[in-house]
């Protein structure tokens, strides 16, 4: 599903290079799910960056669902982006005039062949996210949680297959959390693969896997058993 090969990412700053990848190797089967972890600084957010084809690296190999994809140009990674990774960030990144169905249907316009049934699709994922009766609701007229909820049926909505979760809980109170943990274990029980930076242990035990980084190398990488 997913191969790192001696993933390097330097950065030049002036005379000086920011060494901040250093050599990563590192495997996702389909339909697991891993939480990678690392103080500030250990390459946590750069990783995920390259994962989800926003950068490239400086060096080595990634393949991403039998795609290298790690020389491809702006507009391929764009389309690789839009068809094969959904992505659920800290702070939802909802469009505020947005209803949340429109929110959801949003990325159905850059597919390639687009859905003429994207609302009605849409629809059926806020449902199955818990949200049906919150529609055409904007995301001012919505909590924290229900908002999350919005940006995880959107990532779903091209059928993905990763789905990358930077920090999902991030802005959410512990038991709104929890529930949006229960909601991607669902997920993951139905078959998604997914990949989430967390720096909170409690929610990384929800994965199958943790990976943990330290000054750009992975320091531990050990199977779990999840809650």
């Amino acid at each position: 599903m997913l191969w790192l090969s001696q993933i390097k990412k330097e950065y030049r700053m002036g005379e000086s290079v920011v060494n901040v990848l250093k050599g990563i190797d590192l495997h996702i089967e389909k339909n697991e799910f891993v939480a990678v972890m690392g103080p500030s600084g250990s390459g946590k957010s750069t990783l995920m960056n390259i994962l989800g084809c926003l950068d490239l690296p400086s060096a080595g190999s990634y393949v991403l669902d039998g795609q290298e994809v790690s020389g491809l140009d702006d507009n391929q990674l764009s389309r690789v982006r839009n068809q094969r990774l959904g992505f659920v960030f800290q702070n939802f990144n909802l469009l505020s005039r947005y209803s949340a169905l429109k929110n959801v249907a949003l990325p159905v316009k850059y597919a390639p062949d687009g859905q003429d049934d994207a609302l009605a699709k849409a629809a059926r994922l806020l449902t199955m996210t818990g949200l049906g009766d919150r529609l055409h609701h904007r995301p001012s007229q919505l909590s924290g949680g229900e908002c999350q909820r919005v940006a995880i049926a959107r990532a779903l909505i091209n059928d993905p297959a990763i789905i990358l979760a930077d920090e999902p809980t991030g802005n959410l109170d512990s038991a709104t959390a929890l529930d949006i943990m229960a909601l991607l274990t669902r997920l993951h029980q139905d078959g998604q693969t997914i990949v989430m930076v967390t720096h909170e242990p409690d929610i990384a035990e929800f994965a199958q896997r943790i990976i943990v980084l330290k000054d750009g190398m992975i320091l531990q990488n050990s199977p779990h058993v999840p809650h």
